[in-house]
C-alpha cells in the first residue's frame, strides 16, 4: 500500500538547484535510508513530505488518513515544560488526557491539596480509553534513552538530553510513515543498538537520514540518494547500495572516459572553427556546454584529501596518575596512558561519562585534579570538537579557510591554493564567497574539518567527527586517516567509523574506570561480551536469589496500575510461556490438518507478539525499580 507519492519535486535556494523532478513512492514496510552529500537537500527534502517546507514545483500525495511523524535536526522544545508533557504536546485528545493526568499526579506525590477527584477522574479516563500501555511505552522509551526525571523541566537538560526527548516524542507517535533525521546523534552505542531493535520491530514506513552505515545495514531495505540534483534509488541495505553503486559507478567511469575524448574533440574544434558562432551550429555548441558539465559534476563529487604534517619527537603525550571529578561526580580515576606514533585510539563510554574531558585535559583546556600530563616539544594539536565553536559565521567562506594559509604544500614540490582545496571540498564557485552563517550544518561541519585538517597538526583529536557529516565526507576522511602519519585520538560511538580506523580503544566502565583494549570496537565489543557471558554463568543462581529477595522486601513507588503490573507480570509471562508450548504439542498432533495448523501457528504468532511485549514490560519496570530505589 502507499502511503506518499512523491511527483516531480524541484527546489532551490537562489541559484543553487536542490533537487530536480524528483519522484518516488513510499509504501508500507519500507525502511529507507537517504543519502547525500551535505549541502544536496536531504533534510529540506525531508521537510517538504512533512509539511514544514514548499517545493517550487511539484506535488506531495499522502494516501487516505495516513499520518506522518518527523524528528528533524533541530527540534523545537518548551523550555518551561516538563519532559512527560513536552512528550505529550499534541492536539490529540488521548496526548491531553495522559499530559493532564502525568500533571495532577506529579501534584498529587508532592502533597498538593485539590487534585485527588480530578486524579480519580482522570484515572477513569485513562482506564476507559486503555491509555495506561501508551504511558508505560513513552516512560520505557525515554528510560532506554537515559532520560529517568519525567518531571525535569527541559530547560534543565542538556542538548542531548532534549534530542532524546524529541527522539522519543517521535517513536510513541501512531504514525504510518516515520521520519527521522540523524536519529542517532547525541546516542550511546548501546542507545543506537536498542534504536535498531525497536525500528525493526516496528511496522509502517520509515524514511531517515543518518551517518551510521552499521545502522543503515540493520535497518534499511531501501536506500535513495540525492547526487546532482537528481534521485538514485537502491533495492536492499546499505551494503547492496554500496555494491550496486560501484557496479553503476564502472559504467559511469567508462562513459566520462568517453565523453571525455568527446569533450577534447569538441573543444579543438569550438576554437578553430569562426563558423562556430552562428545560429547553424548552436546545437553543437550547446552538446559541448552539456559535456562540459557532465564531467564537472562527475568530478565534483569525489574528493582527494591529503595534507601534510609536521615531524614528531620521540615523546607524544603522556598522562600519568590523572584524576578528575566534577562535584560528586567521579570522571577519570588514576587514568594513565602514553600515546605513541601513528596512535589510531577511540574513546567510548556511555554520554555524560567525561569522554570530551579527557579529551580537553590532553588540549590543556581542562586542568585535572591531580596527576601529570606529559606533551612533547614537537606536538601540534589539531581539535575538531563537538561544537564547531571556531567559526565565524560573519566571516566568507574563502576568508575563513584563508586565515590557516593562502596556499597549502602537499609535498615539498606541490602546493595547492586555499580556493582549490575549498573547491576539493565541495565549495565551488560563488558558494566560496557566502557567508558561513548560510551554510547547513552539514556544510559548516566540512569546512571546520577542512580548516582543522589544513593546519597541519601531527596530534589530531575529533570529538564527535561523525555528527552531522555526510557519508562521502567520512569515507575521505577515514582513507585520509590511512595514510596520517601523526596520532588521532577519537570519541564517537559510530561503530563502523570507530572499526574503520582504530586500534587501539579506551573504554569508559563507570566510577572513573577506564579499560583498555588493542584492537577496533567490535572486537572489543565481543571480547567484553564474552567476558559478561562467564560472569552471567557463574553468578546466575546468586543473583536470582538476591532479586527475588530485593523483589520481596523492597516499597516501590508506581502509580496504582504498574503497582498491579509489577506483582502479577513474571506469572503472566509463565502462563504465555506454558500456552506457546501447548500450542506447539497441538500443532505437532495435528500436523496433518492443513486448517487446524494453520490456526495453531496463528494462534502461536499471537501468544509471542504478546510475550515479547511482555518482556518489554517486565524489562522497563524492573529498570523503573531500580531508578526509583537510587533516589
Amino acid at each position: 500500500m502507499t502511503i506518499v507519492k512523491i511527483n516531480n519535486l524541484h527546489k532551490s535556494y537562489g541559484e543553487k538547484v536542490l533537487f530536480k523532478d524528483i519522484s518516488f513512492n513510499i509504501n508500507d514496510g519500507d525502511k529507507i535510508g537517504l543519502l547525500g552529500i551535505n549541502g544536496t537537500g536531504k533534510s529540506t527534502l525531508l521537510n517538504i513530505i512533512f509539511g514544514k517546507d514548499d517545493p517550487d514545483s511539484g506535488e506531495i500525495q499522502i494516501f487516505g488518513d495516513q499520518r506522518i511523524e518527523m524528528l528533524s535536526q533541530d527540534p523545537d522544545f518548551d523550555l518551561n515544560c516538563t519532559v512527560i508533557n513536552q512528550i505529550f504536546q499534541k492536539d490529540a485528545l488521548e496526548m491531553n488526557i495522559i499530559s493532564e493526568y502525568e500533571t495532577v499526579l506529579s501534584k498529587v506525590e508532592k502533597g498538593e491539596d485539590g487534585f485527588r477527584t480530578r486524579l480519580l477522574v482522570l484515572s477513569e479516563m485513562m482506564d476507559s480509553k486503555g491509555l495506561w500501555r501508551y504511558e508505560s511505552e513513552i516512560k520505557s522509551i525515554l528510560t532506554k534513552l537515559d532520560i529517568n526525571q519525567f518531571d525535569s523541566r527541559m530547560a534543565n537538560l542538556s542538548g542531548g538530553q532534549r534530542k532524546r526527548v524529541a527522539l522519543a516524542a517521535a517513536l510513541i507517535s501512531q504514525c504510518d510513515l516515520l521520519i527521522l533525521d540523524e536519529p542517532t546523534n547525541h546516542l550511546d552505542s548501546d542507545m543506537v543498538q536498542w534504536l535498531e531493535e525497536y525500528l525493526n520491530a516496528r511496522k509502517g514506513a520509515l524514511l531517515m537520514v543518518t551517518h551510521d552505515r552499521y545502522f543503515l545495514d540493520r535497518v534499511t531495505n531501501h536506500m535513495i540518494e540525492l547526487e546532482r540534483g537528481y534521485l538514485q534509488r537502491y533495492i536492499g541495505n546499505y551494503t547492496s547500495y554500496v555494491e550496486e553503486k560501484t557496479k553503476r559507478l564502472a559504467i559511469e567511469e567508462a562513459s566520462r572516459q568517453k565523453n571525455e575524448k568527446l569533450y577534447r574533440k569538441e573543444l579543438e574544434w569550438i576554437r578553430k572553427s569562426a563558423r562556430a558562432r552562428t545560429t547553424k551550429q548552436k546545437a553543437r555548441i550547446d552538446r559541448f556546454e552539456g559535456l562540459k558539465e557532465g564531467l564537472s559534476d562527475f568530478a565534483a563529487d569525489y574528493l582527494d584529501l591529503k595534507a601534510p604534517t609536521s615531524r614528531l619527537g620521540k615523546t607524544v603525550i603522556e598522562l600519568k596518575d590523572i584524576n578528575k571529578s566534577f562535584g560528586q561526580r567521579l570522571l577519570l580515576k588514576d587514568f594513565s596512558y602514553i600515546f605513541k606514533k601513528n596512535d589510531r585510539v577511540g574513546i567510548i563510554g556511555p554520554n555524560g561519562s567525561g569522554k570530551t574531558t579527557l579529551m580537553k585535559i590532553i588540549n590543556r583546556e581542562i586542568i585535572p585534579d591531580s596527576g601529570e600530563v606529559k606533551i612533547g616539544q614537537t606536538v601540534k594539536m589539531g581539535y575538531f570538537s563537538q561544537e564547531s565553536e571556531t567559526l565565524n559565521e560573519e566571516m566568507r567562506v574563502i576568508d575563513y579557510i584563508k586565515e590557516a594559509g593562502e596556499f597549502f604544500e602537499l609535498s615539498e614540490k606541490e602546493k595547492i591554493s586555499a580556493s582549490r582545496m575549498l573547491d576539493k571540498f565541495l565549495f565551488i564557485g560563488a558558494v566560496q564567497y557566502n557567508y558561513i552563517s548560510r551554510l547547513s550544518g552539514g556544510e559548516k561541519r566540512r569546512l571546520y574539518l577542512l580548516r582543522t585538517l589544513m593546519e597541519s597538526p601531527n596530534v589530531l583529536m575529533l570529538d564527535e567527527p561523525t555528527n552531522d557529516l555526510d557519508l562521502s565526507t567520512l569515507q575521505i576522511l577515514e582513507d585520509f586517516l590511512d595514510d596520517y602519519e601523526g596520532v588521532a585520538v577519537i570519541i564517537s560511538h559510530d561503530r563502523y567509523f570507530l572499526d574503520r580506523v582504530c586500534q587501539h580503544i579506551i573504554s569508559f566502565e563507570g566510577n572513573g574506570k577506564l579499560a583498555h583494549h588493542t584492537g577496533n570496537y567490535s572486537e572489543y565489543f565481543e571480547k567484553k561480551n564474552r567476558l559478561s557471558d562467564d560472569f552471567d554463568e557463574k553468578n546466575e543462581k546468586s543473583e536470582k536469589q538476591s532479586e527475588k529477595k530485593v523483589s520481596r522486601t523492597r516499597k516501590i513507588k508506581f502509580s496504582f496500575l504498574e503497582q498491579k503490573e509489577f506483582d502479577e507480570i513474571e506469572s503472566e509471562i509463565e502462563k504465555l510461556e506454558r500456552e506457546i508450548a501447548h500450542t506447539e504439542s497441538e500443532a505437532e498432533k495435528n500436523a496433518s490438518n492443513y486448517i487446524f495448523l494453520q490456526e495453531m501457528m496463528k494462534k502461536k504468532e499471537l501468544l509471542e507478539a504478546e510475550l515479547l511485549n511482555k518482556y518489554e514490560r517486565w524489562e522497563y519496570l524492573n529498570e523503573l525499580a531500580r531508578q526509583i530505589e537510587k533516589q
